[in-house]
């Protein structure tokens, strides 16, 4: 097929299923419902992983403090989270667009590629988990588990944003209706008292900042790229009330079941990532209808987040690359495929340590500059070296309490130098013009 062709298939597409906008702002005509982009959101955390990292987070800190720290960090991800959504909501700019003034022309494509990536690993890990539980609850073929994922959340990614509504109206009720479920049937085993005294493995000897760091990680990828979803509601305020349904409330309620779970269980050495969460507490009940009803809760669930994901990925890599973003989903998710066929799931801990370090200065970056500085002079500058050098002092800084001082959370270290360090080279910059002038 020549590429006019291709191009002229593609924009019929686009007129079927809707514009995406890779490239310019949302016009108000084309803006969502306030419903529409709360379930956009709330299908995003509400998901088994976010549960797996509850159970993650009881395990290390023991219930109470665990609790703690699901708080905590959901709310500062709403204030992060929701301050970069409300830049996309006033602009209808997605965050490759709204980076650009601030990393310049060229420099922009060094931050989106990096968040864009990475979110295609995740997408890799996520349907990677769905074909490993898939596969080692019923004896099935791993990799043709693991394709039939992926081909299935390239397909509602595919459709677009009205596909991440659409699998948020079936994902959330089942995730609410069986994680209740779980929580209490497990809970029933014993006491209310018993599990919010859980201490959790080793005494639960993982510090707070740690704690905070991995709620926060968890996201922070994806909360950074959020005015992607943003851009397309019609107030700030129903960009807000959209991210109040993900920070804290999906996000938490996701953890929670997780962290309820785990400790009604009462064991120590539970793997989360093996059996030893939702999907696997309704299997070993041993009743068949459930068991059905777990595959599909399995398959919406986490084919809500992986869509979400690799929407995100293919809406930063379209705009890099200068193509649509269906096209870019259909490429991005056969490589995530065959990445998720290697088991690169199982180094899920390793992307939250990453993340936790190098993700939280970009938007802390973004931040500063449209709500503080809002100098955009050097708009057409190819590189804006100010913000990069901000984000390398806020990822260092970050890997040494990491190593140095690892009651600290690396990921609100790394935002919050990152943030400072922009803002006073800005102030900096103009008290320079102005001696100069």
């Amino acid at each position: 097929m020549h590429s006019n062709e291709l191009t002229h298939e593609v924009d019929e597409i686009d007129h079927k299923l809707g514009d995406e906008f890779e490239h310019r702002p949302v016009p108000t005509a084309a803006r969502r419902s306030m419903f529409s982009i709360i379930m956009v959101w709330i299908g995003f955390p509400m998901i088994i992983t976010g549960a797996m990292t509850g159970s993650i987070l009881v395990l290390g800190m023991g219930f109470a403090r665990a609790v703690e720290a699901m708080v905590i960090g959901n709310l500062l991800m709403f204030a992060y989270v929701g301050a970069l959504g409300v830049l996309g909501t006033r602009t209808g700019l997605n965050f490759a667009l709204l980076a650009t003034p601030v990393f310049g022309k060229k420099g922009y494509a060094v931050a989106s590629g990096l968040l864009s990536t990475l979110l295609l690993g995740w997408y890799a890990v996520q349907t990677g988990i769905t074909g490993e539980l898939v596969s080692s609850s019923f004896h099935l073929n791993y990799v043709a588990m693991t394709i039939v994922a992926g081909v299935l959340y390239i397909g509602v990614t595919f459709i677009g944003v009205r596909g991440l509504h659409f699998i948020g109206l079936v994902s959330v009720p089942l995730f609410l209706i069986l994680g209740l479920w779980v929580a209490l049937h497990s809970a029933s085993a014993t006491t209310w008292s018993a599990v919010w005294h859980f201490g959790g493995a080793h005494g639960g000897a993982m510090s707070m900042g740690a704690g905070l760091t991995i709620v926060i990680a968890l996201f922070a990828d994806a909360g950074t790229v959020g005015p992607d979803f943003n851009r397309w509601a019609r107030s700030p305020g129903s960009s807000l009330a959209a991210t109040f349904s993900a920070f804290p409330f999906a996000n938490l309620v996701a953890m929670l079941f997780g962290g309820i779970l785990t400790a009604a269980v009462g064991s120590p050495t539970a793997n989360p990532f093996g059996m030893d969460n939702m999907f696997g507490y309704m299997i070993h009940q041993n009743i068949g209808w459930l068991s059905v009803v777990a595959v599909i809760f399995l398959y919406a669930n986490l084919g809500s987040v992986c869509s979400h994901c690799l929407y995100n990925s293919s809406m930063g890599w379209s705009r890099i690359l200068n193509t649509r973003m269906r096209i870019a989903a259909v490429i991005l998710g056969a490589i995530g495929i065959v990445v998720a066929a290697g088991n690169v799931w199982a180094f899920f801990i390793q992307w939250l340590s990453l993340l936790g370090i190098v993700v939280p200065p970009i938007g802390a970056i973004v931040l500063v500059h449209r709500y503080m500085i809002g100098d955009d002079s050097l708009e057409a500058a190819d590189w804006k070296g100010r913000a990069f050098l901000a984000w390398a002092v806020g990822s260092v800084v970050a890997f040494i309490v990491d190593k140095q001082f690892p009651g600290l959370s690396t990921a609100i270290s790394s935002a919050v130098v990152a943030a400072v360090v922009y803002k006073l080279i800005g102030r900096g910059a103009r008290v320079t013009e102005q001696v100069a002038n």
